[in-house]
């Protein structure tokens, strides 16, 4: 280990960059499955961010009601999370992230025959519940398969393809909307059922398995039966997201408006500050999280923790585009280190047999944080102005930087040399 590595340096070199990418090679199969699946899945994502113009364009109808129907999509995402948590460990991961997005598509593919609002309704709760069924899974999927040193580079893989998705897809449904509201459903079904699909074939051709449990040297293993909710380590972790989740969550709320209301910014400007984010994501995050596996879990989210806060708490001081878009660079730094160390940590602290029911409960709080987030950050911007808004952020930042930095640390479970499906 070098110099640098001892005392908890971190410098991406070229080197460092090579051999991050390098490294990705030894993932097991079935997480670059996943990365394909989700590659294509997100590629084809295009509806949810249209969603709002669909309904007050093409069904007319007003503001408040398309509001209402987007709240409803964040229930229905809070309903997911708790379910398709539980699904995974019952079923396994893998099935339920196939079925998902079958159904899912077809949800799309029906979307557009949903004219008055209570069909709307019926059909958003829906495809919110589907939808969101893939995330838990799949953060489950790599709990299962990967090592302990590599779980933060491969959670960054996976959010790698995410990212290269959502370069493609509502920029593409941005052109097929100036066209055709109907036929972006059309395509982000598609895409569903093709990446359902791709699934498919790949677990016929060869199954994907995870350690498993049935057999120790010393007979049979007792593993914890402990629910979710009564973990104490959990309920901490999923306190101390909540407000972080407060926080970048206003990059899809209040930001849009502070920056075209106050700083007279464009639609353009603010849709280039999302290539920038996006950008940066695909060239740096798995080599950061490569790069940064030996850090603490508690270092590496109180880090990205206190990133989110001074990014947006920076918004109080930003005056024009060149500004902006270096509180982009540092919140998304937080981003980039935060979401693959959120899913390494839940992973050594569930027990084997209940990782969805974590990764569901966690999912659960970051869906919340969204709901209540977007509709706080508004109402503050709105009634208080942006400065105290953005200073606020900076606060909740440092509250959730405070409280990850009292995360207990725990030894990662020993994987069992038996196997079991992992479909």
């Amino acid at each position: 280990m070098s110099a640098a590595r001892k005392s908890g340096a971190f410098f991406c070199g070229e080197n460092d960059l090579v051999k991050a990418w390098r490294d990705l090679r030894e993932l097991p199969r079935g997480v670059w499955v996943l990365f394909a699946t989700t590659l294509v899945n997100r590629a084809g994502t295009m509806v949810l961010p249209f969603l709002i113009l669909y309904l007050t364009r093409e069904l007319h109808f007003t503001a408040g009601r398309a509001g209402f129907v987007l709240g409803l999509y964040g229930a229905g995402a809070l309903v997911s999370s708790a379910l398709s948590g539980r699904l995974s460990d019952v079923l396994g991961p893998m099935k339920l992230i196939r079925d998902s997005l079958f159904v899912t598509g077809a949800i799309f593919f029906a979307f557009p025959f949903a004219r008055s609002f209570p069909a709307v309704v019926i059909m958003t709760l829906a495809l919110s519940i589907a939808s969101e069924a893939v995330r838990p899974a799949s953060m489950a999927v790599v709990a299962d398969l990967v090592k302990p040193g590599q779980r933060k580079a491969a959670f960054a893989l996976i959010r790698l393809a995410i990212n290269l998705g959502m370069s493609v897809g509502p920029a593409l449904g941005g052109y097929l909307a100036t066209f055709s509201f109907r036929s972006i459903f059309l395509v982000n079904g598609s895409t569903s059922i093709l990446a359902g699909t791709l699934l498919l074939l790949a677990l016929r051709r060869s199954p994907i398995h995870r350690a498993g449990a049935e057999s120790e040297p010393d007979g049979p293993a007792v593993l914890p039966s402990k629910r979710a909710w009564t973990d104490r380590r959990l309920l901490f972790f999923v306190a101390a997201t909540f407000p972080v989740g407060l926080v970048f969550f206003q990059h899809i709320s209040a930001m849009a408006l502070y920056l075209v209301r106050d700083l007279h910014l464009s639609a353009f400007d603010y849709g280039l500050f999302f290539t920038i984010n996006t950008l940066l994501i695909v060239a740096l995050e798995v080599p950061i999280n490569s790069a940064t596996a030996h850090w603490s879990h508690r270092r590496t989210l109180a880090l990205g923790a206190f990133l989110f806060g001074a990014g947006f708490g920076a918004l109080a001081f930003a005056w024009d585009f060149g500004s902006v878009a270096a509180t982009v660079v540092i919140w998304t730094f937080g981003e980039m280190f935060f979401f693959p160390a959120l899913g390494a940590y839940l992973t050594d602290i569930a027990p084997r047999t209940r990782r969805g029911e974590y990764m569901g409960l966690a999912g659960m709080a970051m869906n919340l944080s969204m709901a209540v987030g977007m509709w706080a950050g508004t109402a503050v911007l709105d009634r208080f102005g942006g400065r105290t808004l953005w200073l606020g952020a900076f606060a909740l930042g440092l509250v959730a930087t405070a409280m990850m930095l009292r995360l207990k640390e725990e030894a990662t479970a020993q994987v069992a040399p038996g196997i079991t499906p992992l479909s």
